[in-house]
């Protein structure tokens, strides 16, 4: 009776405290819905949509690449197909030209018409190889851009340090095939996560901000560069005003591009997009969807929940929770990472503690 005992209560543990997801236990505004698009997706970090609707997915500590078909469009994959294994931290998934692009820590990879041949994947091509190999902050989300250059963000290699002009801390960009690197913003600790805003063009960026400075600062950033070359304060400043205490000094914040948001500290923003959808509200249009990874440094732990950002000609208009539940009494069973807008409206949304893809979709 007593082992009886103790194995019913290993399975109510994991049962109620295990890495398994609850999407039953999310919160969302009236109307919206979540269900499961995938599970089994270990590490689940950004995604990517291919030409015809394969949902692209990268890892981290995983070290593997996914493809998730939905032939018959029902909102639930058919399978989790693993395109590649043993990289090193390939988090960054974009899709151009039939082609996957896959983000290692030192390189860019390509896969050529993928979606023709995901259950025979080919060889990746390396199409870039000279980016730094340090690990910290190595990881790296990556997009094509409205102008057709791969955009490729370089983290510093430290919580906080004096880093190598133009080659850390830094957002770059290439040609597909690695031609013409140069430097698009320059001061960016760590961003996981960016976008193009719809009307105006403008690259929305996150911003992780910098450790062991307590509970309560250094925020978070929403970043906007309106145009090439501007500085975004790292090391010497964070958020809108705080001054790094080793190694900035006054005046600094005033010489950087400040954020369009400060954000709390240590909610970690990752996956950010606009939502150009047609299935959610008008009032959703042009929306900023944030996932905040939430903290691992906090006394208290903050994020872990999906917010909605409204602006105005680049300006904030508002900051408000869209879903919430992930972070339970006594820990996070779940870590939103990355946003993902599909043709039918809905939003797909990565968990790489839960190993899922979420879909929230609308009914009126």
């Amino acid at each position: 009776m007593f082992w009886l005992s103790v194995v019913a209560a290993v399975v109510l543990y994991w049962r109620y405290n295990g890495p398994r997801p609850y999407p039953e236990r999310l919160r969302l505004p009236a109307g919206f819905s979540v269900q499961l698009f995938a599970t089994g997706v270990e590490n689940a970090r950004s995604l990517a949509l291919g030409d015809s609707g394969t949902v692209f997915v990268g890892s981290r500590r995983a070290g593997n690449v996914y493809a998730l078909p939905d032939t018959n469009r029902d909102g639930v994959a058919d399978a989790v197909l693993t395109l590649a294994r043993g990289l090193e931290m390939p988090t960054g998934v974009a899709f151009r030209d039939g082609a996957l692009y896959v983000a290692e820590v030192s390189r860019i990879l390509r896969l050529d018409s993928i979606e023709s041949q995901l259950d025979d994947p080919p060889l990746p091509i390396v199409t870039y190889a000279e980016l730094p190999r340090d690990i910290q902050h190595g990881w790296k989300f990556i997009a094509f851009g409205p102008d057709g250059y791969l955009y490729v963000p370089v983290g510093a290699p430290c919580n906080v340090c004096r880093v190598v002009e133009n080659r850390y801390a830094a957002i770059f960009r290439m040609r597909p095939d690695g031609a013409e690197r140069s430097v698009y913003a320059r001061g960016v600790r760590n961003t996981v996560g960016f976008d193009w805003h719809p009307d105006t063009g403008h690259l929305w960026f996150g911003d992780n901000g910098r450790d062991l400075l307590g509970d309560d600062i250094p925020p978070d950033e929403i970043n906007v560069a309106t145009q090439v070359g501007l500085h975004f304060g790292f090391p010497k400043c964070f958020g809108s005003d705080v001054i790094d205490p080793d190694f900035g000094i006054e005046g600094d914040c005033a010489v950087s591009t400040p954020p369009v948001l400060d954000l709390p500290a240590h909610v970690a923003p990752v996956g950010l997009r606009f939502y150009t959808g047609t299935g959610f509200p008008e009032s959703y249009q042009n929306a900023l969807f944030l996932a905040e990874h939430g903290s691992w440094n906090r006394t208290r732990p903050v994020g872990y929940r999906l917010m909605v950002v409204r602006e105005r000609d680049d300006s904030l208009a508002s900051y408000e929770v869209f879903a919430e539940g992930w972070l339970g009494r006594r820990r996070a069973w779940g870590r939103p990472v990355d946003v993902l807008v599909m043709p039918d409206g809905a939003v797909l949304v990565s968990d790489d503690v839960a190993d899922v893809i979420y879909r929230i979709s609308y009914t009126p």
